[in-house]
C-alpha cells in the first residue's frame, strides 16, 4: 500500500473550506437558538438536529460508495460520541450568550486540554514549549471570559467547558484513529450522538419552524461536509500544516457576526484571540521545527 501523495495546496484549500463550514454550524445555531427563525429552540434540540442531519448524510455516502468496515471499539465509540454531543451542544448554547467570535476563540482551548488529558490517558511526554503555549492560550482565554465584579460572563464559561469536554473527545479519537477507518468512526459517532441527542431533546421538544427545519438541516449537512473536508485534507499533508489553517475558523465566525449579526469585535476579544491563535502559531512553528 502506498502512501497518500503529500498536496499542501489542497490540503490548505480544504482546510480553510472546513473552517468556513464549521462556522456555519455555529452561526445557524445561533440564529436558531435566539429567536431569529422562530420561537428560541433550545440547544439540546439544536444539537438533535445537527446529528440527525449528519447521519442521514454519512448514512447516504455509505449506502453509495458501500465501504468495508471492522469490527468497533465501542467503549471508545461511546466516550468519544458522549463527549462529543456534550461539548457541540455547549457550543451552541454559548453561541447565544455571546459574539460567535468569543465562542469560536475559547472553543480552541480544546487543543490545550486534549494535550494535559494526554499524558496520563495516552502517556504522552509534554516538554517546556508545549506547557508555554498552554498557559498563553490558557490566559487568553480567561481573558476572554470578561470577569468583572467578581463574576465570569455564563456564555464564556459555557464556551470553556465545551473546550473542555471536546479535548477528552480528542483522546477517544486518536484511540480510535489507530484501530478504525475514518469513515467508519464518523459514521458510528453520529449514529450514536444521534441517539443520545434524541433522548435529551424529548424533554425540550418542540416543533421547528420551516425556516428553522432549514437552518437545523444546514448544520448537519455543514457539519458533515466540514468533518470530510478535513479528514482529506490531514490526508494530504501533515498535522502540523494542517492544524493551525483551521484556526482561520475565527475569522469566519468574526466576519458572518458582523455581517449577520452587526457584532463587531472589541479590543478585548482581539486581545484573548490574539493570544489563544498566537499559541497555536508557536506550539506549530515549534512542531515542524523538531520534525
Amino acid at each position: 500500500m502506498t502512501d497518500t501523495p503529500q498536496r499542501p495546496a489542497l490540503a490548505a484549500l480544504l482546510t480553510v473550506t472546513a473552517s468556513g463550514f464549521v462556522a456555519g454550524t455555529t452561526l445557524l445555531a445561533k440564529a436558531v437558538g435566539t429567536g431569529v427563525l422562530g420561537p428560541a429552540l433550545s440547544p439540546l434540540q439544536i444539537s438533535q438536529g445537527r446529528f440527525l442531519f449528519a447521519f442521514l448524510a454519512f448514512s447516504l455516502a455509505a449506502a453509495i460508495l458501500r465501504p468495508t468496515f471492522t469490527r468497533p471499539h465501542l467503549g471508545y465509540h461511546f466516550g468519544r460520541s458522549g463527549l462529543g454531543w456534550g461539548g457541540v451542544t455547549l457550543m451552541f448554547a454559548a453561541a447565544t450568550f455571546i459574539p460567535l467570535s468569543d465562542a469560536t476563540a475559547i472553543s480552541f482551548l480544546n487543543p490545550v486540554f486534549a494535550m494535559v488529558f494526554a499524558i496520563p490517558f495516552l502517556g504522552e511526554r509534554v516538554g517546556p514549549w508545549r506547557w508555554g503555549s498552554a498557559a498563553l492560550a490558557f490566559i487568553g482565554a480567561m481573558i476572554l471570559t470578561r470577569p468583572s465584579a467578581g463574576t465570569l460572563q455564563a456564555g464564556a464559561l459555557l464556551a470553556l467547558m465545551a473546550a473542555l469536554m471536546m479535548g477528552g473527545e480528542m483522546i477517544f479519537i486518536k484511540l480510535l484513529s489507530r484501530r478504525e477507518k475514518p469513515f467508519q468512526i464518523l459514521l458510528i459517532n453520529n449514529a450514536i450522538g444521534l441517539a443520545i441527542a434524541t433522548l435529551a431533546a424529548v424533554f425540550v421538544w418542540q416543533s421547528p419552524a420551516p425556516l428553522q427545519w432549514a437552518a437545523l438541516a444546514g448544520i448537519g449537512l455543514l457539519m458533515a461536509s466540514a468533518q470530510t473536508c478535513f479528514i482529506n485534507a490531514m490526508r494530504l499533508a501533515d498535522a502540523s500544516f494542517v492544524s493551525p489553517i483551521f484556526y482561520t475558523t475565527l475569522a469566519f465566525a468574526t466576519l458572518y457576526d458582523a455581517v449577520i449579526f452587526d457584532v463587531i469585535p472589541d479590543h478585548i476579544t482581539l486581545l484573548g484571540a490574539t493570544l489563544i491563535l498566537g499559541s497555536a502559531a508557536i506550539l506549530a512553528w515549534r512542531e515542524t521545527r523538531r520534525k
